[in-house]
């Protein structure tokens, strides 16, 4: 049977289940970070995380570069799905030569005050004492902050689940044609080494998604898969999409970020190995001798995945209900 129809036949099976989850249900409290805008694996990876009911977002805060610019951009998103009841918290702004390849969408959005990610992090630690998870897919400067500001309270995170590094392969540049990928420093750790050789450092349990593991392809049948159903999560994707590809000049999608969320809501879809994780000041990430300090998927199998991700996508039917561009 084809991944296609096997996809297929797991969103007959998601919409037959999707009605039946109890609002009562324990959902599991998450906060995700992001640098929502450049790549096109973070919008893709907080749709995921707003069609499953198993998760309790706390809030949303940008991260790295221009965060006043992709906090606008959340909260369009939020505002097209019907959750803008989700808080949007802008991280610390850094200087940065990535241009936003969905700026046109972000930039159409209304504006909205946000408070201050280092703020909201720690609060809603403070108020949920080891059972928030922190969902990082971008470089990491507001962690590390938190960690600077109260690490004490920044422990009490029941743990930190992160797309970042690479362990033994890096970036797949031919589609998985060249056998030999030598390990590189991956962009989320590489922006800002500091704020990850503090995370390590901080007690917290770490689950690593790097390279190794996330460079799935959303490919040409999967991404027409979106063409079969008009809500506002996918005729947005469709449209952002399209921008990242005239913005950074390719055509597919790698699902980097979308992994960490997926590992979050059902873990064997990236099985994890306990090693202890050395980030240098280039933000390599190299195995080291000592006590396991980092959990870390290896590999990961793409079947295996979009058969996961593609059911909720496709079968969520979230909905706004006011107007989300500024007027």
């Amino acid at each position: 049977m084809s991944i296609n129809k096997r996809i297929a036949f797991g969103l007959m099976a998601w919409l037959m289940i999707a009605g039946s989850v109890s609002a009562f249900a324990q959902q599991q409290k998450v906060i995700i970070d992001t640098d929502i805008g450049d790549d096109i694996d973070d919008v893709l990876a907080v749709g995921l995380a707003l069609s499953s009911p198993e998760l309790n977002i706390l809030g949303v805060s940008s991260a790295w570069g221009d965060t006043e610019l992709r906090s606008k951009m959340l909260d369009r998103l939020l505002c097209e799905t019907g959750r803008s009841d989700i808080p949007v918290a802008t991280g610390v702004k850094t200087a940065t030569n990535n241009r936003l390849t969905q700026e046109a969408w972000a930039k159409a959005g209304e504006v909205h005050p946000h408070g201050n990610a280092v703020d909201f992090l720690l609060e809603q630690i403070q108020k949920n004492p080891g059972e928030v998870t922190l969902i990082a897919i971008g470089p990491l400067t507001n962690v590390g902050a938190a960690i600077d500001r109260d690490p004490v309270t920044f422990r009490k995170l029941k743990r930190v689940v992160l797309m970042g590094g690479s362990v033994r392969s890096g970036y797949d540049e031919f589609f998985g044609l060249r056998e030999a990928r030598p390990t590189e420093a991956e962009y989320n750790i590489a922006m800002d080494p500091a704020a990850a050789q503090k995370l390590v450092k901080s007690g917290v349990p770490i689950y690593m998604m790097p390279l190794d593991s996330t460079q799935l392809k959303f490919d040409e049948v999967k991404r027409a898969m979106l063409n079969t159903v008009s809500t506002p999560l996918t005729d947005s994707l469709q449209v952002l999409i399209a921008e990242w590809q005239h913005g950074a000049h390719q055509t597919t999608p790698t699902m980097f970020d979308a992994v960490a969320v997926a590992y979050t809501l059902q873990p064997e879809l990236c099985p994890v190995t306990s090693l202890h994780i050395n980030v240098d000041d280039k933000g390599f990430t190299r195995e080291g001798s000592g006590a396991a300090n980092v959990n870390v998927c290896l590999s990961s199998d793409s079947d295996q995945f979009f058969r996961f991700f593609m059911p909720r996508l496709v079968g969520q039917k979230l909905s706004g209900t006011s107007s989300c561009v500024a007027k």
